[in-house]
């Protein structure tokens, strides 16, 4: 898997990204199960509210190799600010209808501390 990663711009101020990080390298979160390696090929955060930059940033993930894109948990979970993006689900419908069929989009990276398994 070559891996993509869209933050939220509002909480790079919160978080350096090492909860997405330690998921990747342990396969834990979205990624437990996946039998592959993982290539982190690119971090980089939505562009800020109202995440209409996402898709521009996601086509350039894909161009530098991404065949799978994940919004990092900032973004569906809140982490670590305890606020989900209320525009998740936008950028996902974009992400969806922009980027070539085969690019896997994932909803998170990792859990958040209180997820239920």
């Amino acid at each position: 898997m070559k891996l993509g990663i869209i933050r939220c711009q509002q909480t790079e101020d919160f978080c350096p990204g090492n909860g997405c990080f330690k998921a990747v390298k342990h396969k834990k979160g979205a990624f437990e199960g996946i039998g592959e390696d993982i290539e982190l090929v690119g971090f980089t955060n939505c562009g800020g509210c109202p995440g209409k930059k996402a898709i521009l940033r996601a086509k350039l993930l894909v161009e530098r190799g991404a065949d799978t894109i994940a919004f990092a948990s900032c973004i569906q979970k809140g982490t670590p600010i305890g606020y989900p993006c209320p525009f998740h689900a936008r950028m996902k419908t974009l992400l969806k209808a922009g980027l070539p069929e085969h690019i896997r989009i994932l909803d998170y990276t990792h859990d958040a501390p209180g997820d239920k398994k």
